[in-house]
């Protein structure tokens, strides 16, 4: 399939999500303060076959929340730069294909545009910056070629980390991309007590409740208010059916540990690149990248400034009736 059947498939999948997304979240879910209350969208807009448009102006867009027109603040054309963090899994599971994914993160950066700005940063039990922002490439490349690790995955207090590198960033344009298989340490134990002597899959997986879990609301809280988006690259260790005849309490733990994958490409704007195959790496970094050239960004100030904590959908739409275009589905007014 092509890149940008990739794409197109893409959007199809996540503009659904404008919707809404069910459940609250408690006031205590923040990690990082934002004053401003401007709302911050990238946005992918695509034609009928998939293809990227890449010409929009600002009087070709309009902001919709709770399905009321938004004055749009500012506005940036698919070649404004990017600030991303590069986020690489270093724990144990990822120890057989390590060089395999420092050579697929190179080739990311290289696809990137020469203005963007990367931070690299490993996490393992322990979250490491293994280099901060810059545009220099073999500044990158060397702290990618140190990545090392073994042990645990603290995937929730990278992600945590990360944005708050990110909210030091200015007006620029934000993204996270992330390998990794999802299968957070602290989240496995929780979920496992939850999920413990429970007779079947599906008994053990409604004991979790994935995506109510504080962390992850955590992160797309803060995700929200620097309109931050993810891309995971979802490796296939963190894939339930590459364990032999699973019991009812892993299986709850892997597929809860990919729903919340999803729940962070989804109500972010990215989406989830599923590695099935190591070979697959490569490419896939390199389409996340393709598609980080292809987005426009916008600002706007809500109309309801009230902090109430309720969801507020979001929906875009262009001039041009045959296109399509996706961003984030909304957020919680915190």
């Amino acid at each position: 399939m092509s890149v940008r059947s990739l794409f197109f498939l893409s959007c199809l999948l996540l503009l659904p999500c404008a919707v809404g997304v069910a459940g609250q979240q408690s006031p205590d879910d923040e990690i990082i303060k934002v004053t401003s209350s401007l709302v911050r969208l990238n946005i992918g807009v695509v034609d009928a076959k998939g293809r990227p448009i890449l010409n929009l102006a600002r009087e070709d867009f309009a902001v919709f929340e709770n399905d009321l027109p938004q004055e749009i603040k500012s506005f940036e054309p698919v070649e404004s730069p990017f600030s991303v963090v590069l986020l690489l899994d270093v724990s144990g599971s990822t120890i057989n294909f390590r060089p395999q994914m420092k050579l697929a993160a190179a080739r990311f950066i290289d696809a990137l545009a020469p203005d963007d700005r990367i931070c690299v940063v490993q996490f393992n039990a322990k979250v490491k910056e293994l280099f901060g922002f810059t545009s220099n490439r073999r500044e990158i490349g060397n702290a990618i070629g140190n990545a090392n690790g073994g042990g645990e995955t603290q995937l929730y207090q990278a992600l945590a980390y990360s944005l708050e590198k990110l909210s030091k960033e200015g007006e620029r344009r934000k993204a996270i991309v992330v390998m990794t298989d999802g299968v957070d340490t602290k989240n496995y134990q929780a979920d496992g007590r939850a999920a413990s002597d429970k007779p079947s899959n599906e008994a053990a997986l409604a004991t979790i409740k994935a995506e109510e879990n504080p962390a992850l609301r955590s992160v797309l809280n803060a995700a929200d208010k620097l309109g931050v988006t993810i891309y995971p690259l979802a490796l296939p260790s963190g894939d339930i059916k590459n364990i032999p005849d699973p019991t009812p309490r892993q299986f709850a733990i892997y597929a809860s540990a990919h729903t919340r994958l999803v729940s962070l490409a989804q109500r972010s704007g990215g989406r989830v690149n599923e590695i099935r195959q190591l070979g697959e790496m490569a490419r896939l970094y390199a389409e996340v990248a393709a598609e980080l050239r292809t987005l426009y960004s916008i600002t706007y100030q809500p109309e309801n400034v009230t902090k109430d904590g309720r969801w507020r959908p979001i929906r875009i739409t262009v001039t041009r009736p045959e296109l399509i275009a996706r961003t984030r589905p909304g957020y919680y007014a915190k």
